[in-house]
């Protein structure tokens, strides 16, 4: 929904109405709007038809060239990404094996992860038919944890990186021991662009691939995803998409995408990284700074803005309920919000149940209304 409250017709037409997303780049909220110049490229390429391994590895060279790695595939997601990592290591482009999965019987098929690192969405390695293998504990591990953790029917190392998630040792460390024992390291990017140099950070510290999500903070289509990497783990990936010529279907089958992604996720990521990333910036902190100014004065609330955390996806503005708070619990703001007409989705914490504001995807005009229904239901 516009801040003016105007319902798309084709959304009024389903019965279905839009909500205001301030909540980030969530799929469940759609991820995030594509500039006109992604969707006419896209309506553009839905005019022909084109080879789509062609075009898919000449997609694949823009996002090399993003991320500053030897290789590069546009996939379907984050997720798909995923997979796709866990298949390469195990089979390499050994075409017998690519055909065999998910049937890992007599491939090194087991992908390490630290326990503390598992999310909801690392079963996408386990789609591929690769055994997770957790080392350390649900709160700390040692780097030995990690060595002992490898043997023989180690094919790779799954590293989650996602807000709020930490670990106790840096990559760069589980990579040089990875790399000691010839174990590709897997990173699972999906929501950490922006910044834009994140995009280059984890191929120039030695990750051997990392997924990165399309649909989030780059603004390409949401159901698009990068993968980045090096050149033969690629190249075993590509072949799980499309396994040409071998008479059967790739595990990877569900992550290609149509040429209408491709060429609006390739038209996304250079317009991502020749935008103004500080000017973008500037205008997500005054929306936040809009709305802790309308908020900051509440008896029983700290209303901070916090710019520049690594767990938070740009500036957000934080309502934290202090010990004196006699209102409305954040649950109850949030579902009160959520219920309203236009629905206005919030962040949900993370260092405590506080309720965060994340402007990413808010519309200009819209933090004035996200600030006038806060402002009803904390002053009321």
């Amino acid at each position: 929904m516009s801040a003016m409250g105007r319902v798309p017709e084709v959304y009024a037409r389903l019965g279905v109405k839009p909500v205001i997303n301030a909540q980030s780049w969530v799929t469940m909220l759609g991820g995030s709007l594509m500039r006109p110049e992604v969707l006419r490229a896209m309506d553009e390429a839905a005019t022909a038809f084109v080879d789509l391994a062609e075009l898919t590895r000449a997609g694949g060279e823009i996002v090399a060239r993003a991320c500053g790695a030897e290789a590069g595939l546009i996939t379907a997601g984050a997720s798909s990404g995923n997979l796709l990592m866990a298949a390469a290591a195990m089979t390499g482009t050994d075409r017998a094996k690519v055909d065999r999965l998910p049937d890992t019987r007599g491939m090194k098929n087991e992908v390490l992860i630290f326990k503390g690192g598992r999310n909801s969405y690392d079963k996408s390695f386990i789609t591929a038919g690769a055994k997770l293998v957790e080392f350390g504990s649900s709160g700390a591990a040692q780097p030995y944890h990690l060595e002992a953790a490898i043997n023989e029917e180690t094919a790779g190392l799954a590293w989650i990186v996602a807000p709020f998630q930490s670990y106790p040792f840096p990559l760069e460390q589980a990579i040089e021991i990875c790399h000691a024992r010839g174990i590709p390291v897997l990173v699972d990017a999906a929501a950490e662009v922006p910044p834009v140099e994140n995009l280059t950070r984890f191929t120039r510290i030695g990750a051997d691939m990392v997924a990165f999500s399309g649909g989030k903070g780059i603004g390409g289509p949401q159901n698009a995803g990068l993968l980045a990497g090096r050149k033969d783990l690629i190249e075993a990936a590509f072949l799980h998409m499309f396994n040409l010529g071998s008479g059967t279907v790739g595990i990877g089958r569900p992550s290609k995408v149509p040429k209408e992604t491709v060429v609006g996720m390739a038209t996304a990521l250079e317009l991502f990284l020749e935008s103004d990333h500080v000017a973008t910036w500037a205008g997500w902190r005054k929306q936040a700074q809009h709305i802790v100014g309308r908020l900051g004065n509440i008896p029983g609330l700290h209303v901070v803005i916090e710019d520049g955390d690594i767990n938070r996806q740009g500036p957000n503005a934080v309502i934290y309920m202090e010990s004196d708070w006699k209102g409305p619990s954040p649950a109850e703001i949030r579902a009160t919000l959520a219920a309203g007409d236009p629905s206005i989705r919030v962040g949900g914490g993370g260092y405590r149940d506080e309720i965060n504001i994340v402007l990413v995807n808010v519309q200009p005009g819209e933090e004035e209304i996200i600030a006038d229904r806060l402002e009803d239901i904390l002053r009321g």
